[in-house]
């Protein structure tokens, strides 16, 4: 076989769905796993809006099934400006927003739009995917390795030695892998960051951009507040660029709806690239999002049910851990505050098992608690960290209530067992 393109040799595919591949495989072989890897729903746990259900089934009835415009169709820009503004107090126009086929391809465009080879891109790790997406960009890889005494989010501190030359922040709150936020003083010094770099360059030079993922914003927990830059500080809008949708908020993965709000000329040039790209949103589900996003009592209901039962499974999880932790277990979780993970510590390895064999590596951790427990999960390397984090991804999304105190005794059972 001849080599192709230097980007197709050297591009590694999602670690997430090689891992996920594994777990479905065994599956089908008959074997029983609990799988808490892939950040999806089980619909049959949590499906999506009735309402929303009906508004899809109307559209196709009603023969939406032609080409959308291709920045989205106007009334559902116009609803999600609406939508925006009423939850967020975000004002954006119609011109200022792109519609997608989920987050994924607003994503490749934005990086697409903004970075050339070379450029410097800043990231955390772990994170989700921006190392693929400054791979095919050819930029910089300028990363930032996060600790859990800061629940994994990048502080202003952190990123201030890198942001000379810089060209794009990649950040996500509530963040994926973990579930964790930013507070609202630690995003007010990042955005002052931007701002003090981007007054210090001259007009003909390129300007340092925020990509801002918060897809899960609307899934914070308790006491937890989303910030955004751009209602901190309303300076920073013609600096960030946000990635949105309904693929988490309303358990809609496979509907494939998503949306990015910028500056009109940034969103002009995803537009752009979309048109050749291709990855529209269906027609059916622009129309029915369109009019569900007006539907404000039935997304209050919704919500309310629907967080209920993430945070009921999120804090069961976390209460496991702790009370294994207490117990002298070698583990630990960070507590969860939004979307649908749990952030959890598996420190096993040196130990040995009941075979006298000894659990050498952090993929030998994963690969023992898959072997013993019948739990799979996502290490932290798989978001871009060192191959030694111990630590883990729990995405609770196809995760049973009644299975929670089978899998977490499953858990510690296999751990005990290690010497």
């Amino acid at each position: 076989m001849g080599k192709l393109s230097q980007l197709s040799e050297t591009l590694i595919g999602s670690e997430i769905v090689r891992l996920g591949n594994e777990i479905n495989a065994r599956i089908r072989n008959g074997e029983h796993i609990y799988n808490f890897t892939i950040g999806d729903f089980n619909p049959t746990i949590f499906p999506i809006p009735i309402e929303l259900e009906s508004e899809i089934i109307e559209a196709y009835q009603n023969k939406y099934t032609n080409y959308p415009a291709g920045e989205g169709i106007l009334a559902l820009r116009e609803s999600v400006s609406v939508f925006l503004k009423k939850h967020e107090d975000l004002d954006y126009s119609t011109s200022e927003i792109q519609i997608a086929s989920g987050g994924r391809p607003l994503i490749y465009s934005i990086y697409r739009a903004i970075v050339d080879k070379g450029d410097k891109v800043i990231y955390p790790v772990p994170s989700w995917n921006n190392n693929h997406y400054v791979h095919f960009t050819e930029g910089e890889h300028v990363v930032i390795h996060t600790t859990a005494e800061n629940k994994f989010m990048p502080t202003a501190a952190d990123i201030a030695p890198h942001i000379k030359g810089a060209t794009l922040i990649a950040l996500c709150s509530p963040l994926n892998p973990t579930g964790t936020t930013f507070s609202k003083s630690n995003l007010e010094e990042i955005c002052d960051l931007v701002l003090a770099e981007n007054a210090s360059r001259s007009a003909d030079e390129k300007k340092l951009y925020l990509l801002y993922d918060q897809i899960y914003w609307t899934l914070t927990h308790g006491e937890t507040e989303h910030h955004n830059p751009v209602s901190i500080n309303p300076a920073m809008k013609e600096y960030t660029i946000f990635l949105d949708g309904i693929s988490k908020s309303f358990s809609a993965t496979g509907v494939r709806v998503g949306w990015s709000m910028g500056p009109a000329n940034i969103i002009n040039k995803v537009k752009a690239i979309l048109s050749h790209v291709g990855a529209w949103a269906p027609m059916a589900e622009q129309v029915a999002t369109a009019n569900y996003l007006k539907n404000d009592n039935a997304m209050q209901t919704y919500f309310t049910t629907f967080k209920k039962a993430l945070i009921d499974r999120l804090m069961g999880f976390h209460q496991g851990f702790q009370a294994m932790k207490a117990d002298g277990i070698a583990v630990d979780s960070i507590a969860p505050e939004a979307a649908i993970y749990l952030t959890v510590k598996i420190d096993v390895k040196g130990k040995t098992k009941e075979n006298g064999d000894v659990i050498a590596s952090q993929m030998d951790v994963w690969q023992y608690i898959l072997d013993e427990a019948k739990v799979a999960l996502v290490p932290f390397s798989s978001f871009g960290a060192g191959k030694d984090s111990p630590w883990y991804r729990m995405s609770i999304g196809t995760s049973k209530l009644d299975e929670m105190q089978t899998v977490l005794q499953s858990i510690r059972t296999a751990l005990l067992k290690l010497k």
